[in-house]
């Protein structure tokens, strides 16, 4: 197996690559120390069982430069095809500011084709190509070297069944039609705000029953100031401060370094230096807030206004009408938005583009009482009224 570790060498695997229909991408990457993931390898294989027509590119090597696989990813006439690629476009946005195009993404693809929610790769390796993963190198240290043999093997294989699990996927979405519901689903991870996280809106993540506007107002400085630390030294987010820690805070108020002494969550480091002025200034900014400007609790479902038993009847139809179109129900609509439209909600992704098709358009006129549900023997079926 090759591994290119020259820039020349590079070009000439994309001068390939921009002969080809497709190419499969893949990478392996560090993220438990830093903020931004660190790209440890890049895995590219063309269609073809060549052994040259699949090789490993390292970026850790000295003098090299991924900018001919950039401009490949910017060639629209190759089908760029990962498997999950959020975290993998996410690094190629940062590092290069650039996300591949055209996109496939075999796991969007296999929920689409009904292989059930979230698919693994290892998954689709056994019922599509039909062979087994060796997973023992899966979390090992990408950024040491030299790779062993086995690193090589295990992340080569992650680009290799791709081809044939794309192929046959590429397929099946033609012969069903259904290309155009893979093309809505990979908007998002085509989209650069996808990638883009801005420390005023960091608060939104994180998990609190509290909704006191107050509370919330000192909660979003902290998580602002947690946010753009973290960014700028390039650390995890938690080695900063955790969440508990934050919510804490957020409750308590401290206003001087004696006060996060007495802090039960907060981490040793942070009781001292550029962290502890920073969640003091942070505090402070979050009590000025004047109260017209107090942030606004997201608005949460009242239980009481969700009829439960629309709500069952919905899931039977969404059951009923995924099983029949062989697709993932979790795709078209996870169970806390089948709740809020049982609550009268209508700005929900089941109700707009392929999902209004497959459920949506249904799912309203049950809402409204236009259309009722019957067993018959094993299957659920729709009826006028």
């Amino acid at each position: 197996m090759k591994t290119i570790t020259r820039t020349e060498d590079l070009a000439a695997f994309c001068a390939r690559a921009h002969e080809s229909r497709y190419v499969t991408v893949d990478t392996e990457f560090l993220r438990e120390r830093t903020y931004y993931a660190k790209l440890c390898l890049v895995q590219l294989a063309l269609p073809g069982k060549n052994p040259e027509d699949a090789v490993l590119v390292d970026p850790l090597a000295d003098g090299l430069s991924l900018e001919p696989l950039i401009t490949l990813f910017r060639d629209t006439n190759v089908v760029k095809v990962f498997h999950a690629a959020r975290q993998d476009l996410e690094i190629f946005w940062v590092d290069h500011d650039v996300i591949p195009e055209p996109l496939f993404d075999t796991q969007v693809a296999a929920m689409v084709c009904g292989f059930g929610e979230q698919v693994g790769y290892e998954t689709l390796v056994k019922k599509i190509a039909r062979a087994r993963l060796d997973k023992s190198s899966r979390f090992t240290d990408w950024s040491r070297r030299p790779l062993s043999d086995a690193q090589k093997t295990y992340a080569l294989a992650d680009v290799t069944h791709l081809r044939q699990i794309y192929e046959f996927l590429e397929k099946k979405l033609r012969d069903t039609g259904r290309h155009r519901w893979v093309t809505e689903e990979l908007g998002v991870l085509t989209d650069p705000e996808t990638y883009v996280t801005r420390p005023e809106d960091a608060w939104r993540r994180v998990k609190t029953r509290s909704a006191s506007p107050r509370f919330l107002a000192v909660l979003r400085e902290l998580a602002a100031f947690r946010e753009a630390y973290a960014q700028e030294r390039n650390v995890p987010r938690n080695r900063v401060f955790k969440d508990d820690a934050l919510t804490e805070l957020a409750s308590t108020k401290p206003q001087s370094t004696e006060d996060l002494g007495r802090s039960r969550l907060l981490l040793r480091d942070a009781r001292k230096g550029d962290i502890a002025e920073g969640i003091l200034a942070a505090v402070a900014r979050g009590v000025a807030v004047p109260n017209d400007a107090l942030p606004e609790p997201e608005e949460r479902m009242d239980k009481g206004q969700v009829n439960p038993a629309l709500a069952d009847l919905l899931r039977v139809l969404l059951k009923a009408k995924t099983e029949s179109q062989g697709v993932a129900s979790k795709l078209i609509a996870p169970a806390a938005d089948l709740d809020a439209l049982a609550s009268g909600e209508r700005d929900l992704p089941a109700l707009r583009g392929w999902r209004h098709e497959v459920f949506g358009a249904d799912a309203l006129k049950l809402c409204e009482g236009r259309i009722a549900l019957a067993a018959k023997g094993s299957q659920v079926t729709v009826v006028e009224i």
